[in-house]
C-alpha cells in the first residue's frame, strides 16, 4: 500500500517542481537596454514664412467709358483683343451731336452778324455825337439835342460790347459741341488686351449722372501682380523686397515666385478681422497667370542658407541619471547646450544659437558641421508598459469584452 502511495506522489512532485519553474521563468522581467538617438551637425538652409491669400490682377488697367449720352452703333474690339493707345475701338450714333453742333455754329454766325451791326451803328452813333459836339459848342444846337446824342453813341458802345461778348459765348458752344462729337468717338487710352466688354451694337448708354463702362483694359498681361490680405499679426513681419512663392489651383502643380513691392498701409477689416494689402511681382511671360485667379501666397520673412544647423529637439535633450544608466554626465553652465558621447560619457557642449524655424536652428558656435549630438534617448526591453487610454465618447460603443464601470 505504501508502495503504490509513493509511486502516485512521485509524479504529482515532479510536475509541482516544473510547474514553479516555468513560473519562475515567466516572472523574470527582460533587461532594459539604453541607446541613443544620434544625429550629424548639418549644412543647411533656414527660413521662416507666413502664408496668405491673393488674387491675380493686372499691375495697370484702365476702365474706359464715355462722357455723352448715346446709342452705341460701332464695335471694334472684343474680348482679348489687342488695341494701341488712340485706336478707335467704339463709336456711338452722331446725329444728335452732329445737330447741336451744326446749331451752335449757326448761332455763333448769328452773333456775329449782330456784331457787325452793332459796329456800323456804333460807327454812326459816335460821327453823329462828334457833329452835335462841333453843333453844340458853336451854340447852334439845344443841351438837349447835344445829350441824346451822347446818350445814343454810349448806347452804341454799349451793344457792341455785349455782341463781341455774345460771340465768345457761341464759340464755347461751338468747341464744347466738336468736344461732344469727339466724345462720340471712342479710342484706347494705353496699349493692352481687352479684358471685358460691358455694352454691343444698338445698346443706349446714358451719362447723366456717372459715366458709364465700356470695357476694361489690362496695360501689360506679361507683368502681373498679387494683392494678398495678409493678418494685422503677421503683417509686423513683411517688408520690401521678400521673396514670394505661389500657387493658383489652375495649375497645382507649378510654383511661381516673386517679390513684395509694396505693403499697403491701410486696414481694411472684415467679421472682425483686420488685414493689410501686400503687393506682389508676378511675372507672367508664359501668360499662364490669369486675372482674377486666387494665389495661395507663402512670403518668407527671413531667410538664411548654407548655416550650421542642428534639430531643435536636440537642444530641448536634458539627460538625468534615471534614463542614462550607469554612464557619467558632464554638464556645462550653459543656456543652450547640445550633449555628445564620448569615451561612455554623456558631455555637454555649450553652443549660441541663431535663428529657428521651429524644426531646425541655426548654431553659430560650439559644435562644427559633420558631428554627432545626441537628440533623444530610445529604451528598449522591460515590463511592456500599457499604452495609455485613449480619450473616448461616453456614447461610443467600447471594445469588444469590455464591461462598462
Amino acid at each position: 500500500m505504501k508502495k503504490r502511495i509513493s509511486k502516485i506522489w512521485v509524479p504529482v512532485g515532479v510536475i509541482a517542481i516544473v510547474a514553479v519553474v516555468i513560473f519562475l521563468f515567466s516572472q523574470r522581467k527582460p533587461k532594459e537596454e539604453i541607446s541613443f538617438e544620434t544625429v550629424k551637425v548639418e549644412t543647411g538652409n533656414i527660413q521662416n514664412s507666413i502664408t496668405a491669400t491673393g488674387t491675380i490682377e493686372p499691375v495697370t488697367s484702365v476702365s474706359v467709358g464715355t462722357q455723352v449720352s448715346g446709342i452705341v452703333s460701332k464695335l471694334y474690339v472684343d474680348y482679348n483683343s489687342v488695341v494701341r493707345k488712340g485706336q478707335v475701338i467704339a463709336e456711338l450714333d452722331k446725329t444728335n451731336l452732329l445737330s447741336e453742333l451744326s446749331s451752335a455754329q449757326s448761332n455763333l454766325e448769328s452773333a456775329r452778324s449782330e456784331y457787325q451791326s452793332q459796329v456800323s451803328t456804333l460807327n454812326y452813333q459816335k460821327a453823329n455825337y462828334q457833329r452835335y459836339t462841333t453843333l453844340f459848342n458853336k451854340g447852334l444846337v439845344s443841351a438837349d439835342d447835344y445829350e441824346t446824342a451822347r446818350l445814343s453813341y454810349l448806347t452804341a458802345c454799349e451793344a457792341v460790347d455785349k455782341a463781341k461778348a455774345q460771340i465768345g459765348v457761341m464759340e464755347q458752344n461751338v468747341a464744347k459741341a466738336k468736344t461732344n462729337l469727339g466724345y462720340a468717338t471712342i479710342t484706347s487710352p494705353i496699349d493692352g488686351v481687352v479684358l471685358s466688354k460691358s455694352v454691343e451694337e444698338g445698346q443706349t448708354v446714358a451719362a447723366s449722372f456717372s459715366t458709364p463702362e465700356l470695357f476694361t483694359i489690362a496695360k501689360d498681361l506679361t507683368n502681373m501682380q498679387v494683392v494678398a490680405d495678409v493678418d494685422e499679426a503677421d503683417i509686423g513681419n513683411v517688408k520690401e523686397g521678400e521673396r514670394v512663392t505661389f500657387t493658383v489651383d489652375a495649375y497645382p502643380d507649378d510654383t511661381f515666385t516673386g517679390r513684395v513691392m509694396q505693403v499697403r498701409q491701410e486696414a481694411t477689416t472684415n467679421n472682425n478681422v483686420v488685414t493689410y494689402e501686400v503687393v506682389i511681382s508676378a511675372p507672367n511671360s508664359d501668360l499662364k497667370l490669369k486675372p482674377g485667379l486666387t494665389a495661395s501666397v507663402t512670403i518668407y520673412t527671413s531667410e538664411k542658407t548654407g548655416v550650421t544647423c542642428v534639430p531643435s529637439k536636440a537642444l530641448r535633450f536634458t539627460p538625468t541619471k534615471e534614463t542614462v544608466g550607469n554612464r557619467k554626465i558632464v554638464d556645462v553652465n550653459a543656456k543652450n547646450k547640445v550633449w555628445v558621447l564620448k569615451e561612455g560619457s554623456i558631455v555637454a557642449r555649450k553652443v549660441s544659437v541663431g535663428m529657428t524655424d521651429g524644426i531646425k536652428t541655426q548654431i553659430l558656435d560650439g559644435v562644427s558641421p559633420g558631428e554627432s549630438i545626441i537628440s533623444d534617448i530610445k529604451v528598449t526591453g522591460g515590463e511592456e508598459q500599457n499604452a495609455p487610454e485613449q480619450e473616448t465618447s461616453p456614447f461610443a460603443p467600447g471594445p469588444p469584452g469590455k464591461k462598462k464601470k
